[in-house]
């Protein structure tokens, strides 16, 4: 039986998640450059959430009923965001990480999909290379910060956990500096627990779905996010992304001790507007 692309299945997490570790700690090796997951844990457990919810695209490659690698794709927005997506280090140059994008490539075309994003570790050439033979085209360069949480008031911006009455303040913010929406997620943060918005004389100016990799913040200005990230409580590993165009933004972290873990380009298929306000994105966008 040869090379197979299928949907993943929710059996398919313990493996899959160990071979995402695997592929992103020798990557990582092979650069000097410290692990994207501490643990095999730590790469598994989000797999086995995106497995089973209804909002992401699985897909697998399997021979002979040995899996090779996985591909994810948040579907829920008009924006599909891939990734991670990793290939087992021994099953190396066979093209298996390039029939993983087509298939969610694919899977975009078919939906309807406005537009498919994702982030790259700027020092993976080959990577970066790939993506960009199958059409996308490099937007913007983040740094992914970590370190101690900075804790620093921030006079006339308070910061509170967001509510479902927030919801619609939160989307048409995202929507007017994104050109558009990203409410599924703001939704399940807040459901969560996860979201803080910042009010800034009496309004929101700003919200997080968690200052994390894995979130995405939004807000009017620069003073807007130093709340946001002043008052989370931590940042988790390998942090969060600053748009190094943000120069300001990016300065202010590095002079409050955080440090950059590694650097990562965004690129994208389809629908994209320059951001038109302060943001930080996801690892998906």
């Amino acid at each position: 039986m040869g090379l197979t692309i299928r949907e993943a299945v929710e059996t398919d997490w313990e493996e899959a998640g160990r071979i995402c570790y695997e592929a992103f700690a020798a990557l990582a090796d092979r650069h000097g450059f410290p692990h994207d997951f501490p643990t095999v844990a730590a790469a598994a457990e989000p797999i086995r959430r995106m497995i089973n919810h209804p909002g992401f695209y699985s897909v697998v490659a399997e021979e002979d009923g040995r899996l090779l690698g996985s591909n994810f794709m948040d579907e829920r927005s008009i924006i599909s965001a891939i990734g991670p997506i990793s290939v087992d280090p021994g099953a190396q140059n066979r093209q298996i990480g390039r029939l993983l994008m087509q298939a969610a490539l694919e899977r975009a075309n078919d939906r309807g999909a406005a537009g498919v994003r994702l982030l790259q570790i700027a020092y993976h050439n080959r990577s970066l290379s790939l993506y960009a033979k199958l059409g996308m085209d490099v937007r913007a360069s983040f740094a992914a910060m970590h370190g101690e949480p900075i804790r620093v008031a921030m006079p006339g911006y308070a910061v509170r956990a967001a509510s479902p009455e927030d919801e619609p303040s939160c989307n048409a913010l995202c929507m007017r500096v994104h050109g558009h929406g990203r409410a599924a997620e703001v939704h399940e943060a807040i459901v969560a627990g996860d979201a803080m918005v910042v009010e800034h004389l009496g309004r929101i100016t700003g919200y997080t779905t968690g200052i994390t990799y894995f979130t995405h913040s939004v807000a009017e200005t620069n003073d807007d996010l130093r709340a946001l990230i002043a008052a989370a409580p931590d940042y988790g590993t390998p942090g969060f992304l600053v748009p190094l165009a943000n120069a300001d933004l990016f300065r202010w972290c590095l002079e409050h001790g955080l440090r950059v873990f590694f650097v990562l380009n965004m690129m994208t298929i389809g629908l994209y507007q320059e951001p038109r306000g302060a943001y930080m994105p996801s690892v998906g966008y």
